[in-house]
């Protein structure tokens, strides 16, 4: 068998998207070329933003046997493991943090596998060769971000001394529910009240809420979702990271991955939740409002999507980063693990202590939020 080579990519046209999918497993649509090639071509993940393509690539001869997106950062912005601390103390000090190595999904914390590999390819081999990009590439160090938890076991195994860092997430899951009348029967009789109520005050206000998948959402029906998405950032000051080039590139190349939840008010799109879909999850994303009303998030970004679970067959919800608010609505903690290089000694012990302290309040939170979850015992 013949060896295996390394080579990196400046960008993710550089393979074809037939090979590169054809090692991503059918329910990772983040991972998937069209994802990451619509991340590139509309700009979103550029020189020009700091997001620097550098995926790493396994062959043999003419054949791709293993794909890793993978970055040289010059900021950490869109990661949502954040490490501004890290690098504070570290330029303080009189280094230089970045540019960085970083394997992620640009602005996008979703839990899944980061590595794929072609089913004869030896793990820990790959994993040995693709080390060798970040420990003799110059970088100050590397960051795995929210990596599947097998994955994150097989890097360890590979790379001891890598760091690890915790955190949490908030996931649904069908416990054999069978519908949302069935899911509310396994909570509290005050929680399934609660519920009811908010959906009922949604109805209530005017509004109604439907879901559109794949050739169902049109030009128009984007457009009106961008411009809530943009919304979303407006309030905080600031443009959105993605444009509408880049959902325009997703609805023409994986249509078949989007779900878009529109709100109408009078017949009028009035705001829009877009959801990512695999053969097993769902993934809530991106959201906005032109309107206020109460209970109106819950409904389109949580209940909406469980309900579209249970209808399709599929057996997890990914709503998106924080909010104990998830929690009272049956959104249970995942624990979730990051993994740490750090070139130099001192700053990795000092980061190794805080990674340390960190993960006793991750512990102590997760056991809180396991009793607040609103189900019977």
């Amino acid at each position: 068998m013949s060896e295996l080579i390394l080579k990196q990519l400046p960008a993710i046209e550089a393979v074809a998207a037939t090979q590169w999918n054809a090692l991503i497993g059918d329910d990772h649509p983040f991972l998937r070329h069209e994802f990451l090639h619509a991340l590139e071509a509309s700009g979103a993940a550029s020189r020009s933003t700091g997001w620097v393509p550098d995926h790493l690539t396994l062959w043999r001869g003419e054949s791709l046997v293993g794909v890793m997106p993978h970055y040289r950062k010059f900021h950490s912005y869109g990661e949502y493991v954040f490490d501004w601390s890290w690098a504070d103390a570290w330029e303080r000090a009189g280094g230089c943090y970045y540019p960085k190595g970083l394997t992620a999904i640009p602005f996008s914390p979703v839990p899944g596998p980061r590595l794929a590999l072609a089913a004869d390819v030896d793990p820990l081999a790959a994993r040995d060769l693709l080390a060798g990009a970040w420990e003799e590439g110059g970088l100050s160090s590397w960051h795995l971000l929210f990596a599947a938890d097998e994955e994150v076991d097989a890097w360890l195994e590979a790379r001891p001394e890598l760091l690890v860092r915790h955190g949490v997430q908030f996931q649904w899951r069908d416990r054999g529910y069978g519908d949302f009348e069935g899911y509310l029967a396994a909570m509290t009789s005050k929680r399934r009240k609660t519920i009811r109520r908010e959906r009922r005050l949604v109805s209530e206000q005017g509004l109604t809420l439907h879901r559109l998948s794949g050739e169902q959402i049109g030009e128009r029906e984007l457009e009106h979702f961008f411009r809530c998405y943009e919304i979303t950032y407006l309030e905080r000051g600031r443009h959105g990271y993605l444009t509408l080039d880049f959902f325009r590139r997703l609805r023409r190349s994986m249509p078949e991955a989007l779900l878009l939840i529109q709100v109408r008010l009078d017949g009028q799109p009035v705001a829009a939740a877009l959801c990512l879909q695999g053969s097993r999850t769902l993934y809530g994303r991106y959201w906005g409002s032109e309107v206020l009303a109460d209970c109106l998030h819950f409904e389109a970004c949580y209940y909406q999507g469980i309900e579209h679970c249970l209808a399709n067959g599929l057996t997890c919800f990914d709503p998106g980063t924080q909010g104990e608010h998830k929690l009272t609505r049956g959104f249970a903690p995942r624990r979730l693990r990051s993994l740490h290089h750090l070139a130099d000694p001192g700053l990795r012990a000092a980061v190794a202590r805080f990674c340390d302290e960190e993960r006793r309040h991750v512990e102590a939170y997760c056991r809180a939020a396991d009793e607040a979850l609103p189900f019977k015992e």
